[in-house]
């Protein structure tokens, strides 16, 4: 056996072990991983924790109502912080967790003008709506809303939905020569 015969078994060897350590770091990673429950709340578990719908809008406690979807990824990432709001108001205020992929849920999405997920209502001890707000929204302000819906003042960080258009629908006869590219402008020829 040459020089370069054994250079080249001891380059083997010493690839072989490294391949084998990295196999047996990538096992214990992924049996550890699969070992390691995890802490954060899913949506799951906190739809099955939530009040009923029908029980909160007639027990006079405040009421948190949260439109979401499991696939919404804004849902997802607020979810530890729901629980923890949860834990924290949970005996003094409903949170109810409506699925919007869930058909029995539309009449509620369009009552509340669900647009967006998430989409927060909050509502009074009579089940009234008294604001609402769309997004992801950081703990500490859910948490000063929530303390302004119990105490029953107004709750100080709300999202203004924007101006809403006041137009009037109108009927117009159409003129001999409208132009379908139009789209109902009116052209004034000059004169």
């Amino acid at each position: 056996m040459t020089h370069s015969d054994s250079s080249s078994t001891s380059m083997t060897r010493l690839r072989n072990l490294v391949v084998v350590l990295v196999a047996v770091a990538l096992s214990v990673s992924v049996f550890l991983g699969i070992q390691t429950k995890s802490t954060g709340t899913s949506l799951a578990a906190l739809a099955e924790a939530s009040v009923p719908l029908d029980l909160a809008l007639t027990n006079g406690k405040p009421t948190l109502v949260e439109f979401y979807a499991n696939w919404c990824t804004s849902c997802q990432a607020m979810a530890g912080d729901m629980g923890t709001l949860k834990q924290a108001y949970g005996d003094r205020l409903n949170f109810v967790m409506l699925n919007v992929d869930n058909t029995k849920w539309l009449p509620e999405m369009l009552h509340y003008q669900v647009d967006g997920i998430p989409h927060f209502v909050f509502l009074d001890p009579q089940g009234e709506a008294i604001a609402s707000t769309i997004g992801e929204q950081p703990r500490p302000v859910m948490a000063a809303n929530l303390d302004a819906l119990i105490e029953g003042g107004p709750l100080p960080y709300l999202q203004g939905r924007g101006r809403v258009s006041d137009v009037e629908t109108r009927t117009v006869a159409p003129s001999s020569n409208d132009d379908p590219r139009s789209h109902g402008s009116q052209v004034v020829s000059p004169t």
